[in-house]
């Protein structure tokens, strides 16, 4: 987007936590982005926020920030298990939404808030930056072109050993909990970006005291017969990567597979073939940013690189995983 040459898009941020943090201070080297307004459910949060950030506007209610003429679009970057009440509040109101992975705990709110916001021709789109990294995007270029023949596996692998007491939201079912929908979600999603939905869901896991799960590992079957081996975890430090096996060579994707510097392609004659990704610019989030503004000036209300129905898709594996293994939510009893 040419800012000389397109209006600014106001930015609301809804939370005040590290994630939102680190999404403001890349909108500040986003060109075309103002952020305008922060809200918190605690009036003196939002404004110690919007002090230390130079926000114009703090708002001590969340629909005190979906009313705000001079917003244009909100970031919602609360606790997953609180994205359905912010985001459905949001599209209520109007008000196109970027919302933080994964947009719900369940794919029964994630299908309301779409159908919603497709009601309402309001944009709405999961802030899986992932999907729009160009290295990760070139693999799947590569894959569709044959590069490394039919394809037979992909394994990936995201986690850390996070000590963190009981009230933490990573422990916290309310909060929705667990290594699967912080951490899980990007290699289920990256390999349903690579492989399509899958159509046979195996999983084990430890669960915490608690009740979610701290590690999990997962088996996807995909049409065609290829299978994806996918790992998450809090317990362990696990080596943040992915690599994709055809029948003529292999894709590796180092750390961190949710961003990657690049991507190697090994096949079987001749030296790999490094595609890198550009350098990151701040935290790495100015690529979502920019793809909400692009869509909001032409006027499109969901993004063709972050598509709706894909956010739904791998949503339905995760509650598929989450039956196997036995991860329950509050929220799974009122949908």
């Amino acid at each position: 987007m040419d800012s000389a040459h397109e209006r600014p898009i106001r930015w609301g941020i809804l939370a005040t936590g590290g994630i939102a943090t680190a999404f403001t201070e890349d909108l500040r080297r986003t060109p075309g982005a103002v952020v305008a307004a922060v809200a918190s459910r605690d009036a003196g949060t939002a404004r110690a926020f919007a002090a230390r950030h130079a926000v114009p506007r703090a708002h001590g209610s969340w629909r005190d920030l979906a009313d705000d003429p001079d917003v244009d679009v909100v970031y919602v970057a609360t606790p997953h298990g609180y994205h359905h009440q912010a985001v459905e509040m949001l599209l209520d109101a109007g008000r196109p939404v970027l919302c933080e992975k994964p947009l719900t705990v369940n794919s029964v709110q994630a299908r309301g808030l779409i159908t919603l916001a497709r009601e309402r021709g309001t944009f709405l789109m999961e802030a899986m930056w992932m999907l729009l990294n160009p290295a990760l995007r070139k693999a799947a270029e590569l894959l569709a072109d044959g590069a490394i023949g039919e394809v037979r596996s992909l394994h990936a692998e995201l986690g850390w050993r996070a000590e963190v007491d009981r009230g933490h939201r990573l422990r916290d079912v309310a909060a929705g909990g667990g290594a699967l929908l912080d951490v899980g979600v990007y290699p289920v999603a990256l390999a349903q970006f690579l492989l399509g939905s899958p159509d046979r869901v195996h999983a084990r896991a430890q669960l915490t005291p608690e009740g979610v799960d701290e590690h999990t590992s997962i088996l996807l079957g995909h049409p065609g017969g290829a299978t994806a081996s996918l790992t998450c975890s809090f317990a362990a430090t696990l080596s943040q990567a992915a690599v994709v096996y055809g029948t003529r060579g292999r894709i590796d994707i180092p750390a961190n597979l949710f961003n990657p510097p690049g991507i190697v392609l090994h096949r079987e004659v001749g030296e790999p073939v490094h595609f890198p990704a550009p350098p990151v610019i701040g935290n790495g989030y100015g690529l979502e940013a920019a793809e909400v503004m692009r869509c909001l000036l032409a006027g499109q209300s969901e993004s063709p690189l972050v598509p709706l129905d894909g956010t739904l898709a791998v949503l339905r594996t995760l509650d598929a995983v989450r039956q196997l293994i036995g991860l329950r939510y509050p929220h799974d009893d009122h949908d």
